[in-house]
């Protein structure tokens, strides 16, 4: 359904004016200081911004919307600000219009329906919140721990079809949401696919869902809409499949909000839970990839359930997470994931006010020094397997396969000099998938501290074919001399694979990153996997078409994956770096 918007507003100030009047003068942040930590991405990324906007209430969000498209200004959207391609924040400044950033993580809310086996989840609800919402229900979200550590929002992961660490649960997904979008004529429209009947105009319905004034008897329940990824079991069970199991560009995971990366304005999503199931890990190493290769087809197509996890560490990632990536290990170990977005945001706001006295990377070398300092914190075990392999694969199974897991492996192993394993504890389970989470990280820290070393980071996000058997990357000798270091970690099942390439100094990471990309391309390999394509990747044509219908004015995030960023998608001067004609900076 569409509204009608306010009048135009003619200028900045006056915009501000407005925006103050929608939700409070100290919600609406202007200047370098104030707005860096929204305007900065998480990994790389970052711009100006007229303004960042925090609604606290849906209708609060809709009437920000109204006004700054009015205003004909770019809008990005933005959660917790995790993302890792930079699709969350400014992009630099070769905009041609104002961007005002709406930050909706003041916008909580879960509300179990269906006995909680599903959830709708507002804009600011996090993975972790949601994680602590189902667990006295014995139920889980689609994510845990991995982005979740970080604070991320569950709207966030439907945006960008994020995977994760859950092998029978695929790419976020879901059919069910209730967004805005900006049609070609300029009209704003909610549109409400939710399957809960709320009303008719945007006031009551965006006011209704936000106080969670329905019942039973106002939700449809439509076997044709899906609210999770319903096939991505049997896709990954498909080892000889010849194609990847999981990717940003395919269209057949694209739908509305699921996929959308900032292109709608969404206000909700219907989710599936998942019933909690007791689990064994077994800690797997090898110097043979075969080994791991064997594993792998044999889990997914011989156990008698999916195993619910399986993660890869390369010892070079190994070692890295361990040192630099121990103090986001103990915070996680000792006071969970809850706090950690506070923890984020108060670097940030350090970093930012160190920065204006010219002092770079104060606090990563402060938290190295001290973390340093403490004792050896993963399980003696684990520091063998390290001494004696270079391959790692931490495999969590349901108990109803633990024991033909470990038959499998006492016969696969029991005559090996490649490999072996051991079933952990729970403490050393648990210490495990903690310690390839803060791998994930660890690339980012030590480009902070070996600034002099290091030009940059070329982080990639690739999904090989489910058939690939050469799946440990050989790189051209032209190539390896710019790397200092290699960091392989991913979702070896579902064979994703992040892999971060620690630049020398005054190496070209760009054309290092173009060169690796013409490498995938040769493998026949999809990316980017899970992370989306932000403004790092170049949105291939089915996804830069899906963008294009979705917002056909370009307002929302233009030049997301390196598409055109002028009003209406047009193109003049957008490659070349040269302003259109009129524009003037704000």
């Amino acid at each position: 359904m569409s509204a009608s918007c306010p009048a135009a507003v003619p200028d900045a100030r006056a915009l501000l004016a407005l925006l103050r009047e929608i939700v409070g003068a100290t919600h609406v942040l202007t200047g370098e200081q104030a707005t860096r930590r929204f305007r900065k991405g998480h990994r790389t990324g970052g711009g100006r911004v007229l303004a960042v906007v925090r609604p606290a209430t849906l209708l609060q969000q809709w009437q920000v919307l109204q006004a700054v498209t009015a205003a004909d200004r770019i809008v990005i959207m933005q959660a917790a600000n995790t993302g890792l391609t930079g699709g969350s924040t400014p992009d630099g400044d070769r905009y041609d219009r104002e961007v005002v950033l709406i930050n909706t993580l003041r916008i909580t809310g879960v509300q179990l329906i269906a006995g909680g086996t599903q959830v709708v989840c507002l804009p600011g609800a996090t993975l972790d919140r949601l994680e602590r919402v189902l667990q006295p229900l014995g139920r889980e979200p689609h994510s845990v721990i991995g982005s979740s550590c970080i604070g991320a929002s569950v709207l966030g992961g439907i945006c960008n079809n994020s995977g994760g660490a859950l092998v029978r649960r695929g790419p976020a997904y879901t059919e069910l949401a209730l967004y805005a979008r900006l049609r070609g004529d300029g009209t704003l429209e909610l549109v409400n696919h939710l399957g809960i009947a709320l009303g008719s105009t945007p006031e009551e319905i965006l006011t209704r869902l936000q106080a969670g004034d329905y019942g039973e008897a106002d939700i449809t329940h439509d076997p044709q809409r899906a609210a999770s990824d319903r096939r991505y079991a049997q896709d990954v069970r498909a080892v000889d499949a010849d194609t990847p199991a999981r990717f940003n560009a395919d269209r057949s995971r694209l739908f509305e909000a699921s996929g959308s990366a900032g292109r709608l304005c969404v206000f909700a999503v219907r989710l599936d839970t998942f019933a909690k199931e007791e689990s064994t890990v077994f800690y797997i190493g090898s110097n043979a990839p075969d080994d791991l290769t064997a594993v792998r087809r044999h889990l997914l197509t011989a156990l008698p359930s999916l195993p619910i996890a399986g993660e890869y560490i390369h010892r070079t990632a190994y070692d890295i997470g361990e040192k630099y990536g121990k103090d986001t290990f103990l915070f996680i170990h000792h006071f969970g994931t809850a706090r950690i977005p506070a923890a984020f945001a108060l670097k940030s706001r350090i970093d930012g006010w160190l920065e204006r006295l010219g002092l770079h990377g104060v606090t990563d070398h402060a938290l190295q020094f001290v973390t340093g300092l403490l004792p050896g914190h993963l399980p003696r075990r684990m520091s063998q397997w390290r001494e004696r392999y270079e391959h790692h694969l931490l495999v969590r199974v349901a108990n109803d396969a633990a024991d033909a897991a470990r038959d499998f492996f006492a016969d696969f192993f029991g005559a090996s000099d490649t490999g072996g394993w051991f079933e952990c504890t729970p403490h050393e389970g648990k210490k495990a998938f903690l310690h390839r989470f803060a791998v994930a990280g660890a690339a980012i820290r030590y480009r902070a501290v070996h600034r002099r070393q290091v030009q940059d980071i070329v982080a990639l996000d690739v999904a090989l074919r489910r058939n690939d058997r050469q799946w440990v990357e050989r790189l051209p000798e032209a190539v390896e001399r710019d790397v200092l270091h290699k960091v392989y970690y991913g979702h070896f099942l579902c064979h994703v694979f992040h892999q971060d390439y620690i630049v020398r100094k005054g190496a070209d990471p760009l054309a290092m990153e173009h060169r690796m990309w013409r490498l995938l391309d040769e493998r026949r390999a999809e990316y980017p996997a899970e992370h989306n394509v932000g403004h790092m990747y170049v949105a291939k044509p089915a996804l830069a078409d899906f963008y294009r219908e979705l917002d056909p004015t370009n307002t929302f995030n233009p030049g997301l994956g390196q598409t055109p960023r002028l009003r209406g998608w047009g193109r003049c001067c957008d490659e070349s770096g040269a302003w259109p004609a009129g524009y003037r900076e704000g």
